[in-house]
């Protein structure tokens, strides 16, 4: 198409590209994200029962929706089981613990229903008393549901409190060791902590790209308050970016503290 100065205009074919804010799954993930931050800030402000009944309800359906998958691929397991006459104790007890297990779709949503259940729920608790979400927290958590699911499930047999509590351990270690290894490979490398500040600061004003600048000149978190037009010339960072950074950490009250 021309246009008034004989300039050629070429438009793809299917027309001018839709903005990403005129996107319908853009705005939908957006909405879902903000009535996702209102509920749970709704949720911090209620008291420990009314949080703890909401958690573990919403994690207990949640369980019951994978349990009842789970029981339609485990319900024809338990027609091809041996019977139980004329077995032995140790062999009668695996069989039960097989049986537990290979159940229809009903028992199995109520199980893990159970399961995730008691375990949002007492995380949910335990967050609120001690104030932190750490490893602790998630094995008595696990300990929890590992011991109802042994006793709603069936699995503990004649002997269900000792099978209860060994399920619970079982779980507990589990759980502490996948938190454990969460912990390892989600923190960041040692030199990123020293420029988390730093990131936030850039990224707020577009100037994300000369982090790589910052880490040249070993320019990190601490140094921010004593900044200057020089320090900065010296890693090679444009006037402009120069200026804005400066107004910046002028117009931080905590980065001035650092200066006097």
């Amino acid at each position: 198409m021309e246009g008034r100065q004989g300039v050629m205009v070429e438009v793809p074919k299917g027309g001018l590209p839709q903005a990403a804010g005129n996107n319908p799954l853009v705005q939908l993930q957006t909405k879902f994200k903000e009535v996702e931050g209102r509920f749970r800030e709704w949720l911090s402000k209620q008291s420990i029962p009314v949080e703890a009944a909401v958690v573990t309800s919403m994690s207990a359906a949640q369980g019951a929706v994978i349990g009842a998958f789970m029981g339609t691929l485990t319900s024809d397991v338990s027609s091809q089981l041996p019977p139980q006459s004329n077995l032995a104790p140790q062999a009668m007890a695996s069989l039960n613990q097989a049986q537990a297990l290979a159940v229809g779709p009903f028992a199995q949503a109520r199980n893990f229903a159970v399961m995730t259940g008691a375990n949002s729920g007492i995380s949910c608790v335990m967050k609120r008393i001690r104030g932190v979400d750490d490893v602790q927290s998630s094995m008595v958590a696990a300990f929890g549901s590992g011991a109802l699911f042994s006793l709603v499930s069936g699995m503990g047999g004649s002997n269900v409190a000792a099978n209860a509590m060994t399920s619970g351990i079982f779980f507990a270690l589990v759980q502490g060791g996948i938190f454990k290894l969460g912990q390892k490979f989600s923190q960041p490398p040692t030199e990123d902590v020293f420029y988390a500040h730093t990131r936030d600061m850039l990224s707020g004003l577009g100037l994300q790209n000369y982090e790589k600048n910052f880490k040249k000149g070993l320019l990190t978190d601490r140094t921010l308050p004593l900044l200057t037009d020089s320090a900065l010339r010296d890693v090679k960072i444009p006037p402009g970016p120069r200026l804005l950074i400066l107004d910046h950490i002028q117009r931080d009250p905590e980065l001035m503290k650092g200066r006097r």
